[in-house]
């Protein structure tokens, strides 16, 4: 490769050119073992590229590319935020700092309590939990699955060589899916 070309392509990566580099959000549909479904969120300024990528990582790791729609309808754009569990802090008290700012369901996951609604509702539900003084995190809208499919032993393992293969990749943002892992096939992955 001729040194002019590596020259121009390291300004171009640094920003020196001047060029204004359009990057594009594209969502691409698979699916994986066990009839799961992997919603794919990119961010990229080669949209061949990242078709071509990830394409790539799904038919190598044991998944299908999906047509635009087949796997879309299985997913809600919801907003989420992540409330830490302090001493003394309820379900309750969650849901009613935030219920009046739309929040649809509060739920327990271990560490944190997670509040859900409407994308368009998130910033309310800052705002509610800023009020009552909760700390929250990862406040971000996401794909939450409409239906989910619980994966045995060899289910979940061909799944996360697929998810990992796929959130490599370097234009790929999220990954979703309606995969459901139980805490005793966690606990299979573990011992091996």
């Amino acid at each position: 490769m001729p040194n002019d070309n590596i020259d121009r392509a390291i300004k171009r990566g640094a920003g020196l050119t001047g060029e204004t580099i359009d990057y594009t959000e594209i969502m691409y549909e698979a699916r994986g073992p066990q009839g799961t479904a992997l919603y794919i969120e990119c961010l990229t300024d080669n949209r061949n590229r990242a078709a071509s990528d990830v394409r790539l990582a799904v038919t190598r790791n044991g998944g299908t590319m999906a047509d635009q729609g087949s796997v879309a309808f299985l997913f809600e754009r919801k907003g989420v935020a992540e409330v830490a569990k302090t001493d003394g802090l309820t379900e309750d008290d969650v849901l009613m700092a935030v219920l009046d700012a739309g929040a649809e369901e509060v739920l327990d996951e271990g560490d944190v309590f997670t509040v859900v609604s409407a994308a368009t509702d998130l910033p309310e539900i800052r705002k509610a939990l800023d009020e009552a003084e909760l700390e929250y995190n990862n406040d971000d809208p996401v794909f939450r699955p409409t239906m989910q499919v619980d994966l045995d032993l060899d289910g979940a393992k061909k799944f996360l060589k697929l998810a990992d293969a796929v959130e490599e990749l370097d234009d790929v943002q999220n990954v979703y899916s309606n995969a459901n892992v139980s805490a005793e096939v966690i606990a299979q992955l573990e011992a091996e």
